[in-house]
């Protein structure tokens, strides 16, 4: 490496380290949102500190188990971000060991089978072994399924859509009793920020339509169809620039983090605030809240933190 070569990359490490100190850092996941305690149920948590598995734990056990969500017998399908035929810590895809833990605790519950799949931006087979997504399915004793071909989708109507009125949605999650959505946090060219709400892009089979026709619109649309389970954000590697598949590692900070929420739009606001960004530019989430999806109002959820 040469010289400028030298200082360029450090200046650019320094800098995603520096934006990553600004929007809280180890000190505060939810930078913005004060700490409180409020009568009720949780209805987010945030943990850092730890390894992938060891925070959904720790996650999970705040709202009483994974069985406060699937129950015995249960089909139950997971939709993580496989959309990259990267390694895991380019920040591209979902952890391979936060998907593993998942299934286990599924399974644990009583579920009677964990199905995981996605609609691959690379090519589909290459994404799923090299994310180690794949792996992390079968050694957890769950099923990793394709989403490469129009005909695992099925025509679906978005009845409270305003740009987006029907699409195709994967089979897996219309026949599924449990839905669990685990997005990667990280940066997108065309929408700003990848969470929760743009994930379940991975869903569907024509995703040229939602770039061609308001993009925002369309995902904010899609919120309203079917509502995860729960929904998990993968903060550990977050890919702070150059997304959604990144160009090099050093696009990329390790956060170790993790939120937890079955709000969709409370959970988008809260990684976005990590991010460093204001949730009220991030059109998606500002159509999602006004469309009725979820709450934006972080203040007067009850929030719990944990630090590992």
């Amino acid at each position: 490496m040469d010289r400028r070569t030298f200082f360029r990359n450090s200046l650019g490490a320094s800098a995603l380290a520096g934006s990553y100190l600004a929007f809280g850092g180890p000190r505060d996941l939810l930078a913005g949102a004060a700490p409180r305690i409020l009568a009720g149920p949780v209805d987010l948590v945030a943990v850092r500190g730890g390894e992938a598995a060891q925070m959904f734990q720790k996650g999970i056990e705040a709202f009483g188990g994974m069985s406060a969500f699937v129950k015995k017998g249960q089909k139950v399908v997971i939709k993580p971000n496989i959309g990259w035929d990267v390694l895991p810590e380019r920040g591209g895809n979902t952890n391979p060991k936060l998907v593993g833990e998942i299934i286990k605790q599924c399974l644990q519950a009583g579920a009677k089978e964990v199905m995981v799949f996605d609609h691959t931006c690379d090519e589909w087979q290459r994404c799923y072994k090299n994310s180690g997504i794949e792996a992390a399915v079968k050694d957890a004793g769950g099923r990793i399924a394709p989403g490469h071909a129009e005909g695992y989708y099925h025509d679906v109507a978005i009845p409270k859509g305003k740009v987006l009125k029907n699409s195709k949605e994967h089979e897996l999650v219309l026949g599924a009793d449990v839905f669990i959505n685990v997005p990667v946090l990280k940066h997108h060219s065309s929408s700003r920020i990848t969470c929760a709400l743009k994930n379940l892009m991975g869903n569907v089979w024509d995703r040229g339509y939602w770039h061609g026709n308001d993009l925002h619109q369309c995902i904010a649309d899609f919120g309203t169809f079917r509502k995860p389970t729960l929904n998990v954000v993968d903060a550990y590697y977050v890919m702070k620039r150059n997304g959604p598949r990144g160009v090099s590692a050093e696009d990329v900070v390790t956060m170790k983090a993790q939120l937890l929420s079955t709000d969709i739009v409370a959970i988008d606001t809260a990684a976005v605030k990590m991010f460093g960004s204001d949730p009220k530019e991030i059109r998606h989430i500002q159509y999602a809240a006004e469309q009725g999806v979820g709450r934006m109002d972080l203040e007067n959820l009850n929030i719990k933190r944990i630090t590992l």
